[in-house]
């Protein structure tokens, strides 16, 4: 048997992790003692991408294909139909199975770009959940009580609002539990907000198999204010999203999330990111520091060619102030410039249109528009562009 790598082993077991349970130590010793595990990760296709919160579960499932271990990606088609209770401040949505199987019909063209593809296993939880009897239910719920569930941090804080709490959210940690039975793994990742969840699991593996299941919580890829960035809370950066427009939303990150962006979404050397983050306290410029973040994200996803591009585009537009090579063409009815907004989706509404312009949020051809009636002149050729923000552009033809 072949020694396993040290470094490796030391990196998969600190960079971007919060917690493990039982300890660190236990599982360090099972990972030197070369012993492949089993372990999991599950995605609940709550949305029709996956985004860059669950990039960092990706990368760390990664390494442990690159120790040899055995990697299951589980769609939770059947508990995204109950809805997940972590970490929300009410109910989720019920969603109906057809959403579900729709969300997810692009998850693996995207898990591939991270994952060996020949080294991950895809399974779906409705194969044995779908098959659970009333009687299942009872014995599987008869595990755990009420106090541990009402202990919960996100249900304390809901009852203290007089918010409801609903039966199959209580439910949830259950049937995520028996994931874990039913795939008999040795371990499960997550992010740190789904540790209640993970940690039923554990509980249940000891109590049904007398198996120790470990748990590995990662980092959560937060805004400055706590929240976690994604769907959720609408600051989400999809894995469907173009590379420039990536390259831009990494741009207008708070210089706070730098070091953790590297840590969390990219593959550079922890030793490097010490140096940024030396960089960083000695005075040098955040925004050369995001665009080596921007980079880095975007090679690892989209890959070099795409990253260049995204780079070039990005200096075209704010550092020389010239309109990206590619815009979006639109033919307009109109040429009343808040007709014109609405007609190319730049504004959602002409209310949003107007506010945009009183902000001084829109230019055309370069020059801020101040005037509500202003009117697109004669429209060459070459077309006219108009300019929302900093990363948004059309070209009227």
């Amino acid at each position: 048997m072949a020694k396993p790598d040290e470094k490796k082993i030391n990196e998969l077991l600190t960079r971007g992790v919060e917690a493990i349970y039982p300890s660190r130590p236990e599982l360090e010793k099972v990972l030197r003692s070369g012993k492949k595990l089993r372990l999991y990760h599950g995605i609940d296709p709550t949305g029709p991408t996956l985004h860059l919160g669950h990039l960092v579960q990706l990368l760390k499932l990664r390494q442990f294909q690159d120790l040899n271990h055995e990697v299951i990606i589980l769609i939770g088609d059947f508990t995204a139909t109950i809805g997940d209770p972590s970490d929300q401040n009410s109910a989720r949505k019920i969603l109906t199975r057809q959403q579900v199987l729709k969300n997810s019909k692009d998850y693996k063209s995207q898990i591939y770009k991270i994952l060996d593809q020949k080294k991950v296993i895809f399974r779906y939880n409705s194969e044995w959940l779908d098959k659970l009897k009333f009687e299942d239910l009872i014995k599987l719920s008869s595990q755990f009580t009420a106090q541990q569930t009402l202990a919960r941090s996100m249900f304390k804080k809901r009852m203290a609002e007089g918010k409801d709490l609903y039966i199959n959210e209580f439910l949830y940690p259950v049937f995520q539990a028996y994931d874990s039975v039913v795939l008999d793994v040795d371990l499960e990742i997550g992010g740190n907000d789904q540790m209640f969840n993970m940690l039923a699991g554990r509980t249940l593996m000891k109590k049904t198999k007398n198996k120790e299941k470990f748990v590995l919580t990662t980092k959560l890829l937060e805004d400055p204010t706590g929240k976690k960035m994604g769907k959720t809370t609408g600051n989400m950066v999809s894995l469907a999203d173009q590379p420039t427009e990536v390259y831009g939303k990494i741009m207008s990150w708070p210089d706070s999330l730098i070091l953790t962006g590297f840590e969390l979404i990219t593959q550079v050397p922890l030793a490097e990111i010490n140096q940024l983050k030396a960089d960083l306290a000695g005075g040098r410029n955040p925004k050369l520091l995001k665009m080596l973040l921007a980079y880095e994200l975007i090679q690892l996803y989209w890959g070099k060619s795409a990253a260049i591009k995204a780079e070039e585009s990005f200096k075209q537009v704010f550092e020389e102030k010239l309109n990206p090579d590619e815009i979006k063409i639109v033919h307009a009815k109109s040429k009343n410039i808040i007709d014109v907004l609405e007609e190319t989706k730049l504004a959602s509404s002409k209310s949003e249109a107007r506010r945009l312009i009183s902000q001084g949020g829109i230019r055309v051809d370069g020059k801020v528009v101040k005037d509500q009636n202003f009117e697109i002149g004669k429209i060459d050729q070459d077309g006219v562009v108009i300019q929302k923000g900093k990363r948004h552009f059309v070209k009227i033809k």
